[in-house]
């Protein structure tokens, strides 16, 4: 009976554990194996273009935009109805809910210890424990040195796009010498160094620096560079993204997201929609043709992607909501 018991109570555990784990809704999706996500400044896909009159104009059809809306669109999965959650302004928020499916409350851009988050229920958290690797790739502002130390302020970038470094587990104690934190948050050259050494983590969050971003209002910048803070950033993805594209860790299982933060318009379009590029030789098209759809998602859509992708769990914050469409769509 003893026995009974203890096998009963062993399999009940067991049905517990997987029904907290992530289940991949797509079988293309599983098969991903390194995953990059860059994120962007400060735009919308559409809207009513409200955010033109400081800089932030939508994307769709827009001339300052010729790699988005050229070979970007003509070879990806995209999304028309893509959100950043309701009412989650400004940027950091957005950054958070990416890495938690929260914003712990925060609606400003503030610096790590403001607030210091104490909770291990975090993506990169729940990869390390399952010893799935993952590095975020920062570029300095320019002007500003390239750090060498766990960024904990404005003294690099604009550190509010760095979710990671807010985490006690990640900056120890507010240390910019946390091993941990250096470790995983490198500069932004690095990236190439990696793809080209093979040695890129699985897991992989890219933070373009404010002047390559699309963020509105920002000087100086490279002379060299546009004037125009959204052709910038479109001359920015057509100048990187490529060094992804030609990896062997792209074309041997390998998926790219190319996501805004969040939206800039007003009214009904406060909160997007905002632009979401998917590029992967398992996404509908194959990274050769286009495709869209017209499914709702936001920042849970993306979080509960990844961890459906690497099966790490539970799902985190709103990647938890029964309505929270993952992008399982966007896959073959």
């Amino acid at each position: 009976m003893k026995h009974w018991r203890k096998t009963l109570m062993f399999r009940t555990t067991m049905l517990s554990l997987l029904a907290m784990m992530p289940l991949a809704a797509n079988a293309q999706m599983s098969k991903v194996k390194t995953v990059w996500v860059i994120l962007m400044e400060n735009h919308n896909w559409t809207g009513n273009n409200a955010g033109a009159a400081f800089g932030a104009p939508d994307l769709k059809d827009n001339l300052s935009a010729p790699y988005i809306n050229g070979q970007l669109l003509d070879t990806s999965a995209h999304a028309e109805e893509y959100f950043n959650p309701p009412g989650n302004h400004p940027s950091q928020p957005n950054y958070l809910w990416l890495e938690a499916g929260t914003n712990f409350g925060v609606l400003a851009d503030t610096q790590p210890g403001q607030p210091q988050l104490f909770t291990h229920h975090h993506l990169v958290r729940l990869l390390e424990d399952a010893g799935i690797s993952w590095t975020a790739y920062a570029e300095p502002d320019f002007g500003s040195p390239v750090f060498d130390v766990c960024p904990l302020d404005f003294t690099f970038l604009d550190v509010e796009h760095l979710a990671f470094v807010y985490f006690n587990d990640v900056n120890h104690g507010l240390n910019p010498k946390s091993a941990e934190c250096i470790k995983h948050v490198r500069p932004y050259y690095q990236l190439a160094t990696d793809l080209a050494d093979h040695t890129s983590a699985q897991y992989n969050f890219i933070t373009p620096n404010l002047c390559h971003d699309g963020h509105e209002g920002i000087s100086p910048c490279d002379a060299l560079e546009s004037k125009n803070n959204t052709l910038r950033s479109d001359t920015w993805l057509k100048q990187n993204v490529p060094l992804i594209l030609e990896s062997d860790e792209y074309k041997q299982g390998g998926a790219l997201c190319i996501i805004w933060d969040e939206a800039e318009d007003s009214a009904d379009f406060s909160d997007g929609p905002i632009g979401m590029f998917l590029l992967s030789p398992f996404a509908k098209g194959g990274g050769k043709t286009a495709y869209s759809n017209n499914i709702h998602y936001d920042h849970s859509s993306t979080l509960k992607t990844l961890q459906e992708i690497f099966q790490v769990g539970p799902l985190l914050g709103a990647a938890a909501d029964p309505e929270t469409n993952d992008l399982s769509n966007l896959f073959k």
